[in-house]
């Protein structure tokens, strides 16, 4: 029997990108989260932010994680428009 040369924890294509994805929506949310201009709701939003990230961290059914990753999008771009309405 040919034993595998990639560790038993290693992940499949398909959970490599998904991982990605959450990752590049993390980064982005945690970017925009850095221009709003009040301190304290800068350091709340960062604290939601992580600990929704932490809670979901175990995750593994894939209709659960796209539907994830779809509603944080969607809030990402929720925080955007009122960052923008805020400046203007």
């Amino acid at each position: 029997m040919a034993s595998s040369r990639l560790p038993p924890t290693a992940l499949t294509l398909k959970q490599f990108l998904r991982r990605q994805q959450v990752l590049q929506l993390y980064r982005k949310i945690l970017k925009a989260i850095r221009q709003v201009p009040n301190e304290t709701d800068r350091h709340y939003l960062r604290d939601w932010a992580r600990e929704d990230f932490k809670r979901n961290k175990s995750a593994t059914d894939e209709d659960t994680i796209r539907m994830m990753i779809t509603q944080g999008n969607l809030q990402l771009e929720e925080l955007e428009r009122t960052l923008k309405l805020a400046k203007s």
